[in-house]
Parts: C-alpha cells; structure tokens; sequence
C-alpha cells in the first residue's frame, strides 16, 4: 500500500491515535532524506525543481522519509507542498535544521542553475560526514567581475567537495565533461534530468477558468514564452534587488534579436494554421517582455486570435495549460521541460547568457527543437519548426512521447542509485 493511500485509510479508521504519532509509527525504523531545493519562487521553473524531486522520491523510495530544506516558500508555495505532499516535514527555522543534522541519513541536493546551496551541503558534510547526492544542475565557469584567480580557486573547492559526493548528476552533457575536465573524482557521475521533469503540480480549476475566458480550446493553441538575455529582477519589488546597467543594456541591444523569430513564428501560425497563440510566462517579469515584444507588435487581424497572459502564475495552473495545449515554443528551459515531461512537444531557443543548460534537449533526444539565438545558421530554423509542430501534431507528440520515455529511463536509473547510496 502506498504512503498516501495508508495515511488516508489510517486516518479515516482511527479516531485515536492523532496523525503525528501515526506518522512516527510508520516512519520508526526509516531512511531519512534531507532535500536541499526551493530556490526561488518568482519562477514556475525554479518552483518546479522541488515538487519534481519529490515526486520522483514518493514514486521509486516510497519508504524513505524526506525532510524539505527551502529556501524560499512563499507566494503560496509552501500551501502548495503542503496539499501535494502531506507526508514531508518542511524545515523550520535553525533548530529544524539542526534536527535534521543529526537524524537524518543522506542529504540530497536537489536540482538548480549551479551548486546552489554548496555552502550548506559543505556545513552539511563537515558537520555531520554523513553521505550526501546532487541531482540534476548545471556546472560551469562562473561569470565574476573577481579576478580569474579567485574564479579558478571558488571553483577548485567546488570541485574538492563533489567529488565527496555519494554521486552527482549533471542535467546536461556540457557540465558533465566540464566536472571531469576540472578533476572531479566523484565514483558515481553522468547525465540526470532536471528534476522538474516529474513535476506533477495541477490547478485545473483555474486553468479552465482562464481557458475558457481566452476562448482557447484543448489541443487548439500553442504556447510561446519570451526571455531577456538577464532575468531584470530589479524590476520584481519583493526580490530588492540593485538595478544592474550592464545587464539591462545587453537586454535592450538583443531584445529584437531574440524575439523577432517568436514574433514571426506567432504569426505564421495564425496565417496558415487554425490554432491559436497563448503569451504566457515563465518568471514575474515576461508578462510584460510579451507584451512589449511580441503581442503589441502583432497586427490586430493577427492579435485576434493571439492571448497575451497579463498576470504571473504557479506552477500547478501552468502545467494544467500546458497539457491542453498543442505545444509550446519560446526562449525558455523548464515550461519545455514541464511540457515534455508530460508529453506535449516543447522547442527551445536558447543563448549563452543561459549557461549550458539548454543542451540537455540533445541529451534526451531533442535535437531538432534546439536552436541556439547566437548562431545565424539556426536562427532562420525556428519558424519552420514551430510551423511543422503545429502542422503536425502526431508526429510532434510521437517526439515528446519518446523524450519523455528516455527522461523516465534515467530518472528510474537515477533514483535506483539514490537508493543504493541510502543502503
């Protein structure tokens, strides 16, 4: 029986014995895992990376208990986690921490754009020299205005401290021979999906609502994401974070450059299909980035039948989108990844200001919905992809389906590895 099924029998059949000390009945005598995740809630991708990584823990170690380490919850994420799983203890605090320190087994750093948390997995084996994982993040050179010499030193210890590591895995081929060109010593490495590819959120009751009032019909429109070279987290009021000249001049010189093959690819879609085109975002700042370069430069024949999404969303009420879409296109990596970890074809255009990252579409079978923004021979291709996706439909599913397929190979293999690290 399954944790969930047996908590809700338990519970429904006993009117003395309260859910905490049914809870440490059951987990009396199990492993405990502590996930090192939640980096940021003003992204439905970086919000994604938990509930995936859970996910993947209920469904292949449904005997392990999981403890969450967050850095961030709000925006109603921690309310979400909550509902969708009822059976992990969310950290607290200092003293929860602490608790964990010693009664946990394994920490699991969780996946993300870096080492995120590499401080605390640091605290975390020095303090306790107990085994710790990495799941699923990207490595590489770190951009700095520090000299070359502190770059190369922060990354020399980064190195020293994965290859302590029970295992890690790299949620893209690049940053997996970048760990080993560094000397990573690690006895278990290679390719692991971004864990927001089990990320199973929903929150249909508002993706209805919002469908039905865009007049957007299931399987009849297509997703498309925009993205500035930097995310301006100077413009999200609860980040607080220092205007940066630098970034936001590189935004403007490749705004067009970047979007203009979106734009265009709304518009043939319009022109030669019957579907229709949803803008939506990703992070709190490309409502409006769609706005500004894509839906206000369409004609308004065109705009007829494009949806321009005004407001940010979770992660359940995009996803519950997403699936009813037809697809999705843009210049952003987890709306694809959560697309093709449920089967709806997803095209990436990505640039270097996005780290390796985007090359994990190669690494899963996805090579020709991968277009780099900062090659001139690619960029003429992304139309008459986005074109053929819409056109169609089976053939782009059949992709997806088989995307997905190698992602669940791997995470099946990857979780089997976490397992035997806990034994």
């Amino acid at each position: 029986m399954r944790r969930r099924q047996f908590l809700e029998h338990v519970v429904s059949a006993s009117s003395c014995c309260g859910l905490a000390g049914i809870l440490k009945a059951q987990a009396a005598g199990a492993k405990k895992v502590v996930l090192r995740s939640s980096w940021q809630t003003v992204n439905i991708g970086d919000i994604a990376h938990t509930p995936g990584v859970l996910r993947l823990l209920e469904k292949h170690l449904p005997n392990v208990e999981v403890w969450l380490w967050a850095s961030k919850l709000d925006n109603g994420v921690d309310r979400v986690l909550a509902e969708n799983f009822p059976h992990v203890r969310i950290l607290n605090g200092e003293s929860d921490i602490q608790q964990a320190f010693r009664q946990c087994d394994f920490l699991l750093h969780g996946s993300g754009a870096s080492f995120v948390a590499e401080r605390d997995v640091r605290r975390w084996h020095e303090a306790t020299g107990k085994p710790f994982g990495v799941y699923g993040i990207t490595l590489g050179q770190r951009s700095s205005s520090a000299t070359q010499n502190a770059s190369d030193d922060s990354m020399s210890r980064t190195i020293g401290l994965l290859s302590q590591a029970a295992f890690v895995f790299f949620r893209d081929s690049v940053s997996l021979a970048y760990a080993k060109g560094k000397g990573c010593s690690c006895p278990k490495m290679q390719f692991g999906p971004d864990g927001a590819f089990a990320a199973d959120l929903r929150d249909a009751q508002a993706a209805a609502k919002f469908l039905e009032q865009n007049k957007l019909e299931a399987g009849k429109f297509l997703c498309c994401i925009p993205r500035l070279r930097y995310t301006p987290y100077w413009t999200i009021p609860s980040k607080q974070a220092a205007f940066d000249e630098i970034k936001h001049l590189r935004n403007e010189e490749m705004k067009e450059h970047d979007h203009a093959q979106l734009r265009e690819a709304v518009v043939r879609v319009i022109e030669e299909t019957d579907l229709k085109v949803l803008v939506c975002p990703e992070d709190q700042t490309q409502m409006q980035v769609g706005y500004d370069l894509i839906y206000s430069q369409l004609n308004s024949s065109i705009r007829e039948r494009v949806v321009w999404r005004p407001n940010y969303w979770l992660t359940g009420e995009a996803i519950s989108t997403y699936i009813c879409s037809a697809g999705l296109f843009g210049n952003e990596m987890h709306s694809p990844i959560m697309c093709i970890g449920h089967g709806i074809p997803a095209i990436v255009c990505r640039f270097a200001e996005q780290t390796s990252k985007g090359t994990m579409w190669r690494d899963i079978g996805l090579s020709d919905w991968l277009f780099d923004l900062d090659d001139p021979t690619q960029v003429d291709r992304i139309v008459p992809a986005v074109l053929e996706m819409a056109k169609q439909p089976e053939k782009a599913k059949d992709k997806a389906f088989a995307a997905r397929g190698r992602v669940e190979e791997l995470q099946s293999e990857t979780m089997s590895i976490l397992n035997s690290s806990l034994s």
